[in-house]
């Protein structure tokens, strides 16, 4: 094994040591596992909270900062964050306009962050929750029941961000968080297998010469395997698979998202033939994303996120952002 870590023990606490000595913008809590944003809590502004095992970045932690969330709590590799730190950042952020938690479906996080929410309301901390579940390649999962929580992360917290940045009351924030959920589909390939820290090995075992179709972001096995494609077949299947269950009319954003270990220069271009296949099928691209945002440590691989927008989620979209992993704007 060879990572350029200290021990497995300390993976995710030093890596919260690190943010904080990059990122003085944040207060992170490194016993706590924490991150908000040291401005937080900002007066008649909703609080936005995500988070999620640690193995992800930047996934949620990055994505702390204005036109976005306002917290992130950190598990352990690939676990759930406890209830406790939910409720602790919920009061770190809540300015008594309430909290919209935002939960990838995972069973793990779905049930802490159901439990983090009821244990804040009697806190007095008006909450919500947004349920991400984006994944078009299976059903069910080892992690889940139902569909599981990938890229459409990104684009919920971005654009739920952006609204609770301009006033927006938390009834609706929460609306246009689900809205944009509803909106995305994703699909993920794996050229390799993840390797966690305390394990030392792969998740799973891909031979030689083989691709997963249809990972998740834990390393789960897909829908399918197959001896390995190039990136124009590679594009054909998985945006097929996307569009074929979200049925865009109109324009899309498109996340071309690398898992961990995948250059850029091979990500730029599969993104690509996304958009080759994309203009195939007539659906207009409004804007693109490219690179490493939702990971699964060390995987090589992609995955292909698609959102419907129109005027007011793209202009939501468009507006300024500052985190340590998506800057535009101001």
């Amino acid at each position: 094994m060879r990572m350029l870590i200290n021990v497995p023990e300390t993976v995710v606490a030093d890596a919260l040591r690190g943010i904080a000595a990059a990122h003085p913008e944040l207060n992170v809590d490194v016993a706590g596992r924490l991150i908000v944003r040291r401005d937080a809590p900002v007066a008649g502004k909703v609080g936005l909270v995500s988070g999620g095992g640690s193995g992800h970045e930047p996934l949620h932690a990055g994505f702390v900062g204005p036109g976005m969330l306002s917290a992130a709590c950190a598990g352990e590799v690939y676990t759930s964050p406890v209830p406790d730190q939910m409720v602790r950042a919920a009061a770190a952020v809540d300015s008594g306009a309430g909290v919209l938690f935002v939960v990838k479906n995972y069973t793990g996080d779905v049930l802490n962050f159901e439990m983090a929410a009821e244990l804040a309301e009697e806190e007095g901390i008006r909450v919500e929750q947004v349920l991400v579940d984006d994944d078009v390649a299976v059903a069910d999962s080892t992690f889940t029941a139902g569909r599981r929580g990938t890229g459409a992360a990104l684009f919920v917290e971005k654009i739920a961000g952006a609204l609770a940045d301009e006033g927006a009351p938390l009834e609706r924030v929460a609306e246009v968080a689900r809205q944009v959920n509803a909106n995305c589909r994703s699909f993920g390939v794996a050229l390799s297998a993840a390797t966690t820290p305390a394990k030392g090995s792969p998740t799973f075992d891909l031979p030689p010469g083989e691709l997963e179709l249809g990972i998740g972001i834990h390393g789960e096995p897909g829908r399918e395997r197959r001896p390995m494609m190039t990136s124009g077949e590679i594009a054909d299947f998985a945006v097929h698979a996307v569009l074929e269950d979200l049925r865009p009319n109109g324009p899309v954003l498109a996340l071309v998202n690398g898992m961990g270990a995948t250059p850029l220069l091979e990500l730029y271009g599969f993104n690509a033939e996304v958009h080759r296949v994309l203009s195939e099928r007539r659906v207009p691209v409004a804007r693109t994303l490219v690179g490493n945002y939702v990971t699964s440590l060390d995987m090589a691989g992609c995955s292909v996120t698609l959102c419907r927008v129109d005027e007011e989620l793209l202009r939501l979209w468009d507006a300024p952002v500052r985190t340590a992993a998506l800057r535009w704007g101001r």
